[in-house]
């Protein structure tokens, strides 16, 4: 009976002009794996998350180059303030795509978004000094509000059944653009010390030494750019009648007879009363300062001089361990989270892979006493389930995030994500380059002394997070 009036009222509630209609009656009919949906949503991903950490390998000598630390040790200092600028301004304008994504539709935020990448990564790339650097950074920041309103898309545009994979590949493409990105820092800066027989010092890469991953960044931007114009809109332009808040709502009334349980999931609350979805970002936010501060600290920490505990790596040294790490994470996400995800739930797996970082985390300084093949296995090895366990996390979280909230409260809901998670990712780079700098000042410490006290407090923030995993704080919602 419930089936039978369900489909009765999609069939009466569509709307031929109605894009998010049309999005959903294809969901309906179609058959088969959604590979080209799925292609598009994680290079959309990839494209935003690629500029993020791809200054890392080479920030430390950029700022070297601006010659605005005085001392050696003061490079990391300076080299906070470039790296939190984007998520600064992130943080400011989240909130606002988010509204426009409810408002207006998501594929306008999300070709924005991408064409912001285009423009602000090449200008930063070509940044004459210290100011230059960190306003272009702010601007893609502010204008690259998509992981939003692209995670409501994921949702929107993949049958039931797939929802679980679309957002392992929103935060699949996010982890590997964070690792990826670093790695097209590394093996393209500098080129024409890097590779002299292929780049002049008197052409615009010689000129211009962190331009070359700037600018292959931004040409796979404008590609993604161009084939974002061809996804489907998928938010409904019409309103929802009463007893009929979202097509999702009729499809779990067809599931659960018990329909005062669904009536009550999807009354318009308020999204700062709703305590599932606004424990799962508190916790999310730990998750994103301790990854963010992470990103930075160990390319610092593999660039800096092994007196000062550091690896004494170079850019294409550090390209290559990032390299190793996002193609481990790719075979793990592809392969093994959905299985791990429907075994365990969310939480479950959010909890064990912070628990089992942090002991990853704790062995980093006996790393930086080995050298030779020991020290490159080590790095990868530590490097690959480290980035592993810190995606698995931040997915579980994803998945818990967009089951709180309906259809039409998505962007905004993943709007406050943002905005509070770019706050906590910009204090990120900032407090982690100026504890790294502080860090390198006090080798003879009787207390942690050097890089020791950097991965102690990382440690002491993701058992923060770890904890909060933990009832009464964090809180699902059961789907019906």
């Amino acid at each position: 009976m419930a089936e039978e009036y369900t489909e009765c009222l999609l069939e009466n509630k569509f709307h031929e002009d109605c894009p998010g209609c049309k999005v959903d009656q294809m969901k309906r009919l179609r058959r088969g794996f959604p590979l080209w949906e799925l292609f598009t949503v994680w290079i959309i991903v990839l494209c935003t998350a690629l500029p993020i950490s791809s200054l890392f390998p080479f920030l430390y000598f950029m700022i070297d180059d601006f010659n605005i630390a005085k001392k050696e040790e003061d490079i990391g200092f300076y080299a906070g303030f470039v790296g939190c600028s984007f998520m600064l301004g992130r943080a400011f304008t989240s909130v606002i795509w988010g509204l426009v994504a409810d408002r207006y539709g998501r594929k306008p935020v999300i070709l924005i978004g991408t064409a912001s990448v285009v423009i602000f990564n090449t200008l930063f790339g070509l940044s004459l000094n210290f100011w230059m650097a960190i306003i272009t950074r702010f601007c893609l920041g502010s204008f690259n509000g998509l992981l939003g309103p692209i995670k409501a898309y994921a949702m929107e545009t993949f049958r039931d059944e797939y929802q679980g994979l679309a957002l392992s590949a929103v935060s699949t493409a996010w982890g590997i653009g964070l690792i990826i990105g670093p790695a097209i820092g590394g093996f393209l800066a500098q080129p024409a010390t890097q590779y002299p027989s292929l780049f002049s010092q008197d052409s615009i890469f010689g000129k211009f030494p962190f331009f070359l991953p700037c600018f292959a960044i931004s040409v796979f931007a404008f590609l993604v750019t161009i084939i974002s114009l061809r996804i489907p809109e998928t938010l409904h332009n019409h309103k929802y009648d009463d007893d009929d808040d979202s097509f999702d709502a009729l499809k779990d009334l067809s599931h659960d007879p018990e329909s005062n349980k669904v009536a009550e999931r999807n009354e318009k609350i308020s999204l700062l009363n709703n305590w599932p979805l606004i424990s799962s970002i508190i916790v999310y936010c730990i998750f994103s300062l301790h990854d963010m501060a992470y990103t930075e600290i160990f390319s610092l920490w593999a660039n800096s001089p092994r007196k000062y505990g550091g690896l004494g790596y170079s850019t294409a040294d550090v390209g290559s361990v990032l390299a190793i790490s996002g193609f481990g994470l790719l075979i793990f996400q592809l392969s093994l989270y959905s299985y791990a995800e429907r075994l365990l739930g969310p939480i479950i797996v959010t909890r064990i892979s912070g628990t089992l970082a942090m002991v990853i985390l704790s062995c980093y300084p006996l790393i930086a006493k080995l050298s030779g093949l020991a020290l490159t296995l080590a790095v990868n090895s530590a490097s690959v389930a480290k980035n592993v366990l810190s995606t698995s996390a931040i997915t579980g979280l994803f998945i818990l995030q967009n089951n709180a909230v309906r259809q039409d409260q998505r962007g905004a809901a993943n709007g406050i994500a943002m905005t509070a998670m770019s706050l906590f990712k910009a204090l990120g780079p900032a407090a982690a380059g100026i504890i790294f700098s502080w860090s390198e000042k006090r080798q003879d410490a009787a207390f942690f002394p050097g890089t020791q006290m950097v991965f102690f407090i990382l440690n002491v923030v993701l058992a923060l997070g770890v904890l909060l995993t933990f009832k009464p704080f964090l809180a699902e919602t059961q789907q019906q």
